[in-house]
């Protein structure tokens, strides 16, 4: 058993770290709280991380960073969280975050992979009532940990937990990385990965949906040091399931495959019984797509409206099978593993 994946949360709106809470929590139990980000070295126990505070952000980790993108890093955090710049949450907010910097160490390698593994998702942005900030992350490792118990040599790294986003912004507790600094930190991430474990391959994964992300990071790992490497979007195989039918975010797809991987995940206090009232708050997809580009009227019409955040069909959830959707990101990722093996043998 991968020791890594004991850091995955185990139940919705419990224990110290952020990501593991839903937007409704977090803006309930955080006003007058301090919200701790660590920077740490590369195989810290995330034990230690999350004994630091109440509420404690995923790290970033020094050997991914240089000077500079560190305290460029900093500042756009910043100006997402908790709330915003610019929101009215922003202007109310009595939430601080404190950014805690650990001595630089060198932790022993704990795995020789042979093929390293890892996400690069959004995990802190928000999800809607009843689903955790790490949704994303929380749908990756599923097929990654279901990977490791089949792949000999396959090791399950930590995430990268965050990357470029728009529709969390307007609602709180979400960070954005701009595409540059997300093909940045991947590239550094990246490095320091190889340097410490030293992987024959590298197969990084990610579920969120934004295409521009996802080029961001494939330019990462492009610009690394790493030789032999794979990105998948684990929902290739599934568009019309989720996508194809408007049902894009925190919707009915995701909560499927949440609960899923694990049922304490999602918040029951909303779910299943309120599904009509997560309903009748969605945001519609195409109205979402349309203002995109445009993030200060998104803003507008989010706090001139009844909007939960989520952005799609909840009742999708009725129309999907978690169980084939899942074995359906499994047979591709079998099969990207396959080719990357193989063709550098």
């Amino acid at each position: 058993m991968n020791v890594l994946l004991d850091y995955m949360p185990r139940g919705v709106n419990a224990g110290n770290w952020v990501s593991a809470y839903t937007l409704s929590e977090l803006l309930r139990q955080t006003p007058g709280e301090q919200i701790v980000l660590p920077i740490c070295s590369v195989g810290t126990p995330y034990s230690e991380l999350a004994s630091l505070a109440r509420f404690v952000l995923p790290p970033l980790f020094h050997e991914a960073l240089d000077e500079d993108l560190k305290q460029v890093m900093l500042a756009q955090i910043r100006r997402c969280f908790p709330h915003y710049e610019g929101t009215a949450g922003r202007k109310a907010n009595t939430t601080s975050l404190e950014v805690v910097e650990l001595e630089a160490r060198t932790v022993p390698p704990p795995w020789k992979p042979r093929i390293l593994s890892f996400s690069v998702d959004t995990a802190v942005e928000q999800h809607g009532p009843h689903l955790p900030l790490a949704t994303d992350t929380i749908q990756s490792y599923a097929v990654l940990a279901r990977l490791a118990e089949e792949v000999d040599g396959f090791v399950v790294g930590p995430p990268v937990e965050y990357g470029h986003l728009t529709w969390g912004l307007p609602f709180g507790m979400s960070i954005d990385l701009t595409p540059p600094l997300v093909t940045r930190y991947v590239t550094g991430y990246a490095n320091a990965m190889q340097e410490w474990l030293q992987p024959e391959y590298m197969y990084v994964v990610d579920v969120h949906g934004s295409i521009v992300h996802r080029n961001a990071i494939i330019k990462g790992l492009q610009a690394s040091s790493v030789r032999h490497w794979s990105f998948r979007w684990l929902y290739d195989p599934i568009c019309e399931f989720a996508g194809d039918r408007g049902d894009q975010h925190a919707g009915g797809v995701e909560t499927a495959l949440v609960e899923r991987a694990n049922p304490a995940l999602v918040d029951r206090n909303w779910w299943p019984d309120r599904i009509r009232e997560l309903s009748a708050e969605q945001l519609d997809l195409e109205a979402a797509v349309e203002m995109t580009p445009h993030l200060d009227w998104f803003i507008k019409h989010v706090e001139a409206h009844s909007l939960n955040g989520i952005v799609g069909d909840v009742q999708n959830y009725y129309q999907v099978d978690a169980e084939l959707m899942f074995e359906r990101m499994l047979a591709i990722t079998r099969a990207d593993l396959a080719k990357l093996t193989e063709s550098n043998e």
